[in-house]
Parts: structure tokens; C-alpha cells; sequence
């Protein structure tokens, strides 16, 4: 029997130290709710669940994020629904304007009124309506946008059409032989078409006449009787003569059937990079309609290529913003929007402003103008309703991630209280036995003082 060892009170110590320990985490997990109050706890179920805590905050976030999206959304479209309005309004009264019946000075001005007000007031919603100061329909500010300018193919005569002599189809030297024409002072008969024609002209009334100091006759000059004169009775008449040979002609070129092709109308003979297609035709020297080649066609007309060319223009910048629906920075994780200047200008009613209405011719025009303002803005409500739509999908895929994955990580992070409460109990028991158990092998050594009596 020792007194410096008791091996039986160290023992029953050792284990009510355990017991306790036990007990003293058991009552902080029931105290707490969770199974994992510190990393010794269970260190890789920290870790999997502070990163499960980080996606379900970041998309809680994420689902109010777009929320806020939808709002802003509406917050546009609402204000959109109310240019629609007056647009509708306008068309209206632009086709009022376009009645017959209506007079400029009154009715049209009194219309003219009413549409200057409703631009004033499409401006002023563009410029008023915001979210959480952010300017909705007014864009942001300017940019330079570029353009296709196309330049049409142009056709032209290179020389300015003029009336000309033309032979007959069909007349040939042979004829000029028959009419036995002389000139005047020569006692040589004029035998080709070449000698005749050099001898007659377009006169300014457009009718054919033989050249200042020019004349003809049926006969040669008579040396003997008339001292080298010709006869005034043998003098031919142009008419029956020259008429019947040549007729007024004109320098521009002639399509299939004959007629005269006018300036405006060349460019229908060529493509658009300025080929020639054919079907343009000239009379030859013997008055036969022959169709201009290819290779001859540039000899009468100047011809230039339709060309494209881009043109920079100053136009208002669209808004743009994306929304972050996700936990992460993925760019998968953006949704853009799109919210082009709703102004006046900017669907294109400004210029109905003042006088847009005044005429009737006016007032038709603009039914069209208003008719395509009233397209972009249901394109651009469209694209709004498309995003709203989106966003809530988004948001409802959000808070099912968010349950589920709450789910799995309280499974990792929670206290199963029932289950704890059994291992409370048992360590509780375990406890106080351990105590009474020390206390009696404190009292074992008590048997050495009978032995020192």
C-alpha cells in the first residue's frame, strides 16, 4: 500500500479530464448550432464549407443584382410606353393633316401645335427619365459611327447631242448619179453620197438646206450659149432632190426601236460598274442602224463605275451596362444591356418640329417618318422585354443554387442536435461517475492510518 502514487486517482482523473473535454464540445456545438466551431474541429470541412458560404453569399448577391437589373429595366420601358403613346398620337394627327379638306393657315398649324409639344415632351422624357442617377434614353454622349455612302453609276453623251445629216436607209451612189445634180460653176455630175452630203446642212430651224453659197443644178454650166452660166429654170429643187437622199438626224444614240436615247436615260444601257449591256444604236454612213460595240461605245459616252465609300458621322453613343449575375468573375457571369438614345433625333421625329405638317404633301411624308420612329422604340422595348425576361430566369436559376447548395453545406457546417444530445448525455453521465469514482480512490489511501494507530 503507497501514499506518494495513487495510481487509482490518477486514472479516474485522466478520465474524467476526457469526459469533460467531450462534454465541453458537445455543449458548445449544442449551444452553437454548428458541428464545426473552429478548424480542429474538422479542417477540410471548414474549408469545403467557407468556399460553399462564399458561392451562396456571392450569389444572393447576384440574384439582388438582378433584381436591380430588372427595375432599371422597367424603369425604361415604362418610360418608353408613354413615347409610344404620343407617337401613336402623332400618326394620328399626321393623317388628319393629310386630308384634302384641311387648310394650311388654320387646321395644319393648329396639328403643327400639338406635334411640336409631343417632341418637346419625347425629348424631355429622354432627358428626365434615370435610375439611381444613371440616365436611361439620352445615350452616352457622342460617337463617331461610319456609314456606306454609295455613289451611283453615271452615264453621258461626251459631246452634247446636235441634229446632223443622215442618209436615207437603203439610198446609195447610185441614186445620187440618177438625180443628176451639179454644182454650181462645175461641169462635173455629183456621182456619191460623200460629194452630196458635203454640199447640204442642218439649218438653224432644224431643217436641211444646202451650206451658205452653195447651189445645185439639173444641168451643167453652158459654156457657149450662156457665157459659162447655168440656166435659173435648171436650178433643182432641194426637195426632190436632196430630200429624197438625206433627211435631220441627230448625233445621240438611238435604242432598237429608233428613238432618240436621251441623256438621263444612258445609264439604263450599263451596269452598275459600268459595263455596257448593249441595245444603244447609230446609223452608219449609209443611213443602216448598226448597234454601238463594246469596244466603240466609249467614243460617244463617258461612263463612270458606281462606287461605296464609308462616311464617319457623329451620332449619339447607346448606354451600355452589364449586370453581374454570378458568384465569380467569369464573363459568362455579364449580361449586358443596350439602350440606344430615345431622343427626338434619335428616332427621328426632330424634324417634324416647326413645319413638319404645314403641307399636305408634308403631312403624308411624315406619317412615314413617324411610322419607322415607332419601330425603333417597340425594337427597343422589345430588346428591354427580352432582358427582363432573361433576368428572371436568371434570378430563379440563382435562389435554386443558392437552396441547394445552403443545403449541402449546413449538412457539412450544422449540429445534428439529436444526435449530439445522445453523446451529451452519455459524456454527462460519464462525468459524474468519473467523480464519484475519483472521490473513492481518494478514499483508498485512508487505509494507512490504521496501520500508524
Amino acid at each position: 500500500m503507497v501514499v506518494q502514487h495513487n495510481l487509482q486517482a490518477m486514472n479516474a482523473n485522466r478520465m474524467l479530464g476526457i469526459t469533460t473535454s467531450a462534454q465541453s464540445k458537445s455543449t458548445e456545438k449544442l449551444s452553437s448550432g454548428y458541428r464545426i466551431n473552429r478548424a480542429a474541429d474538422d479542417a477540410a470541412g471548414l474549408s469545403i464549407s467557407e468556399k460553399m458560404r462564399k458561392q451562396i453569399r456571392g450569389l444572393d448577391q447576384a440574384s439582388t443584382n438582378a433584381q436591380d437589373g430588372i427595375s432599371c429595366v422597367q424603369t425604361a420601358e415604362g418610360a418608353l410606353t408613354e413615347v409610344h403613346s404620343m407617337l401613336q398620337r402623332m400618326n394620328e394627327l399626321a393623317v388628319q393633316a393629310s386630308n384634302g379638306t384641311l387648310s394650311n393657315e388654320t387646321d395644319r398649324q393648329a396639328i403643327q401645335d400639338e406635334i411640336d409639344q409631343l417632341v418637346t415632351e419625347i425629348d424631355r422624357v429622354s432627358e428626365t427619365t434615370k435610375f439611381n442617377d444613371i440616365y436611361l434614353l439620352k445615350g452616352d454622349g457622342s460617337e463617331t459611327r461610319t456609314k456606306d455612302v454609295t455613289t451611283g453609276m453615271t452615264a453621258a453623251y461626251k459631246t452634247a447631242p446636235t441634229k446632223t445629216v443622215e442618209t436615207i436607209a437603203g439610198k446609195t451612189a447610185a441614186d445620187v448619179a440618177a438625180l443628176g445634180l451639179y454644182e454650181a460653176g462645175s461641169a462635173t455630175k455629183i456621182q456619191t453620197l460623200d460629194d452630196l452630203k458635203a454640199l447640204v446642212e442642218v439649218g438653224s430651224d432644224g431643217n436641211l438646206k444646202l451650206k451658205d453659197g452653195k447651189a445645185l443644178y439639173t444641168a451643167a454650166p453652158d459654156t457657149t450659149g450662156q457665157y459659162g452660166a447655168q440656166v435659173t429654170a435648171k436650178k433643182a429643187d432641194f426637195a426632190t432632190t436632196v430630200g429624197t437622199i438625206f433627211t435631220v438626224g441627230s448625233s445621240s444614240l438611238k435604242d432598237s426601236s429608233g428613238n432618240e436615247v436621251k441623256d438621263a436615260d444612258l445609264k439604263n444601257y450599263f451596269n452598275e460598274d459600268g459595263t455596257y449591256k448593249g441595245g444603244l444604236y447609230k446609223n452608219n454612213d449609209a443611213g443602216a442602224s448598226t448597234e454601238v460595240g463594246a469596244e466603240q461605245i466609249k467614243t460617244y459616252v463617258n461612263v463612270t463605275a458606281g462606287t461605296t465609300t464609308q462616311e464617319d458621322y457623329e451620332a449619339t453613343k447607346a448606354l451600355e451596362f452589364k449586370l453581374h449575375v454570378g458568384a465569380e468573375s467569369a464573363v459568362d457571369n455579364k449580361i449586358g444591356v443596350k439602350i440606344e438614345a430615345m431622343s427626338a433625333k434619335g428616332i427621328g421625329v426632330d424634324v417634324l418640329s416647326g413645319s413638319g405638317l404645314k403641307t399636305q404633301d408634308d403631312a403624308t411624308n411624315a406619317i412615314d417618318t413617324i411610322s419607322n420612329a415607332i419601330q425603333k422604340v417597340s425594337s427597343q422595348r422589345s430588346a428591354l422585354g427580352a432582358v427582363q425576361n432573361r433576368l428572371e430566369h436568371t434570378i430563379a436559376n440563382l435562389d435554386n443554387v443558392v437552396e441547394n447548395t445552403t443545403a449541402a453545406e449546413s449538412r457539412i457546417r450544422d449540429t445534428d442536435m439529436a444526435e449530439e444530445m445522445v453523446t451529451y448525455s452519455k459524456n454527462n453521465i460519464l462525468a459524474q461517475a468519473g467523480q464519484s469514482m475519483l472521490a473513492q480512490a481518494n478514499q483508498s489511501t485512508q487505509g494507512v492510518l490504521s496501520l500508524l494507530q
